[in-house]
């Protein structure tokens, strides 16, 4: 179930923190966590590292540039997906999808709360950015 927070074990402050969200917060963060897990078994990405940063949930791999998860309760309609703003992730996001999110200057994917995760297309600029140092090179990060 979705709700578990207990679906891949994570450590005690990154536990309290999706403990402190309300439910329906917690399961649509807890559904883009368990894709980033699932989405590391399924490609060449390595081990995931889970930790907070700033406060929120947050995903690193040895040879990728972080992801950052969370709500604010200046946006309560919202969750948002952060990147790191010294790549050029968001600028080819931006490029690739086109009208498929909203994009908050060059490090947030900011998601309706009220609306289905695009989690295919959101999965891809995850991935782009846990593979960030290997494809940075890339046209378009190699999509």
């Amino acid at each position: 179930m979705i709700n578990d927070i207990e679906h891949y074990a994570m450590s005690g402050p990154v536990k309290d923190k999706y403990s402190s969200y309300t439910e329906y917060v917690r399961i649509k963060l807890l559904e883009i966590r368990i894709s980033i897990f699932e989405l590391s078994g399924e490609e060449d990405i390595g081990d995931i590292t889970e930790t907070l940063k700033w406060g929120e949930p947050s995903y690193l791999s040895k040879h990728g540039s972080t992801v950052r998860i969370g709500w604010n309760s200046k946006y309560p309609n919202h969750i948002s997906v952060f990147f790191n703003c010294n790549t050029v992730l968001i600028e080819t996001f931006k490029e690739i999808y086109e009208g498929a999110f909203n994009f908050v200057g060059n490090r947030e994917i900011k998601l309706l709360l009220s609306e289905p995760i695009p989690i295919s297309q959101l999965m891809s600029c995850i991935s782009m950015s846990l593979h960030y140092h290997k494809i940075k090179h890339l046209p378009l990060l190699g999509a």
